[in-house]
């Protein structure tokens, strides 16, 4: 696998952070960059904490595996889709925290709501605590294309920022480059525990 002007260098060192934090157990999540003729995602099975150049697998957008010796994620599909529907998504990163999937289950609506928090300003758009940020959460599906379909639908109602819930299965968030979308996912994370230790206080 090519290294793409240092992007695979970044989805390594992104992998390794997220790893160091806990947020992808067990060789759970993915990640993926964009390139100019389709996308680089993780393939199944590897260790985030540990990847190598080897651990990617490339992709048209046509979804065709153009490059890569493993296998490719099961989850493959719903990169291509946010990427196909946000031409500013440039990296996706994929994660199984404690605190957003407990709290993709918690919540029972289609999204969870956040506001009052400073944090929220971590996030490309918003700038002030006043602002709600809203993540629309999608019930989990084994089937990623009717997932993707899900999201899909949703997006042509009302675009989609900074990343999605799945209920019972973890975060996906994204970015114009892989620096932001690792700043959107720790910004997140962060308003996702207070919200979780909110909800705990409220008993």
């Amino acid at each position: 696998m090519q290294n793409n002007n240092g992007v695979v260098d970044q989805l390594i060192a992104a992998g390794a952070w997220i790893s160091e934090k806990g947020w992808v157990p067990a060789t759970g999540g993915n990640f993926s960059v964009r390139l100019a003729d389709g996308f680089i995602v993780t393939a199944s099975g590897y260790d985030k904490g540990c990847l190598t150049e080897d651990s990617f697998c490339q992709f048209d957008w046509q979804g065709n595996q153009l490059a890569g010796t493993g296998k490719p994620s099961a989850e493959t599909g719903l990169h291509l889709a946010i990427y196909q529907l946000d031409l500013d998504a440039q990296a996706i990163l994929h994660t199984h925290s404690v605190a957003a999937t407990t709290l993709s289950r918690h919540v029972a609506d289609s999204q969870l709501t956040i506001h009052g928090y400073e944090m929220q300003k971590s996030l490309a758009g918003i700038q002030s605590h006043l602002e709600a940020v809203n993540i629309a959460i999608f019930d989990n599906d084994q089937d990623i294309g009717a997932l993707a379909d899900q999201v899909k639908g949703t997006y042509a109602k009302q675009p989609l920022h900074h990343g999605i819930l799945i209920r019972g299965h973890g975060l996906y968030v994204w970015g114009a480059s892989v620096l932001e979308a690792r700043r959107h996912l720790e910004g997140l994370e962060f308003l996702f525990a207070c919200e979780l230790e909110r909800f705990k206080l409220q008993g």
